[in-house]
């Protein structure tokens, strides 16, 4: 593992635990270089998926992308980042058990939506402004109502 500090490319391994959910391993490590210490994280990884983008693109499935998409919105909202990781950590296993070696970012993005929906609903506002493209506040106030109603049925 490189450092991240002075990029050499031998860390020791001085403490490894399972992460609080248990779906990842807690790996504390001091580069044999410089000496600092940090932490990595290591997860089980069922297959290789490939996201279509909308444009036809096509890139290899990063979990930091979604990682990044949950918190920012979910930014201010003070829920625990164990509930985000796990967010995360259930809409990836979703992703690599479908069978598919391939899919769109527009599924991605829905299994997000339905992940937050029942999470935060501001989280779940915030993300669909960004995944339906929202152009005008109308749009927002729509969608807010929506999503009011139905928590009141």
């Amino acid at each position: 593992m490189r450092c991240p500090f002075c990029s050499h490319e031998d860390s020791q391994v001085k403490d490894s635990r399972p992460s609080e959910d248990g779906a990842a391993i807690r790996r504390r490590r001091q580069c044999e270089a410089c000496g600092a210490r940090f932490t990595t994280f290591e997860r089980v990884q069922l297959r290789e998926v490939t996201i279509v983008k909308s444009d036809g693109r096509r890139e290899p499935f990063e979990r930091g992308k979604l990682e990044r998409s949950i918190a920012i919105a979910c930014r201010k909202r003070g829920l625990p980042p164990e509930k985000l990781d796990r967010l995360a950590t259930g809409i990836q296993r979703q992703i690599e058990t479908l069978g598919e070696n391939e899919i769109t970012s527009t599924r991605i993005g829905a299994l997000v939506m339905e992940g937050l929906r029942g999470l935060d609903s501001v989280a779940y506002i915030r993300f669909a402004s960004v995944y339906k493209d929202f152009a005008e506040a109308k749009d927002f106030e729509d969608f807010a109502g929506q999503v009011s109603e139905a928590g009141r049925g």
